[in-house]
């Protein structure tokens, strides 16, 4: 009964790990959601890639940070949106990389909306270029878990879920 068992599960686990593919593959789309790190405030970020090639993905990601400090005796409150469109090369095939992990780099083009608002309401906005490179390990079909450098966040880089849709 113990060997039945082993099987079995040994048999959902492939079976598990071979559903994960990474990345999506030309048609295939996923969305991607987190946190980001930086000294200046936590930004949050959504963001989706589509598949336009087998190794490459491109799509919106939008971000958001507030950063609350005292300077000079004063109480100043920041705030930073970008909006960007990234496009990604996937290395897993050049590397030959299981299926359940995913290299990536590329770059983001945005657009950043910079407020701060004790700051006699002072407004900014530009289009700024970002690189970044980033990982994914998808634990399931559907999940993952992904850890980027850069991005066009504002922030030195982001870690989140991966939800595959197709």
């Amino acid at each position: 009964m113990k060997k039945i068992n082993l099987l079995f599960a040994m048999m959902l686990l492939t079976l598990g790990v071979a559903f994960a593919q990474a990345p999506p593959g030309k048609g295939g789309s996923q969305l991607n959601a987190g946190l980001g790190f930086s000294s200046y405030g936590v930004p949050i970020y959504f963001g989706a890639d589509f598949g336009v090639h087998e190794d490459i993905t491109i799509g919106p990601k939008i971000s958001f940070r507030n950063y609350d400090y005292n300077a000079a005796g004063d109480d100043w409150d920041q705030n930073l949106t970008v909006i960007a469109f990234n496009g990604n090369y996937h290395f897993n095939r050049l590397l030959n990389m299981p299926s359940e992990w995913n290299f990536y780099a590329g770059l983001s083009l945005g657009y950043y909306i910079w407020s701060d608002i004790e700051y006699g309401d002072a407004k900014s906005s530009s289009f700024g270029l970002d690189a970044q490179i980033g990982g994914r390990y998808f634990f399931s079909d559907k999940f993952g878990i992904n850890l980027e450098f850069g991005g066009g966040t504002a922030s030195g880089g982001s870690f989140g879920i991966t939800y595959r849709i197709k």
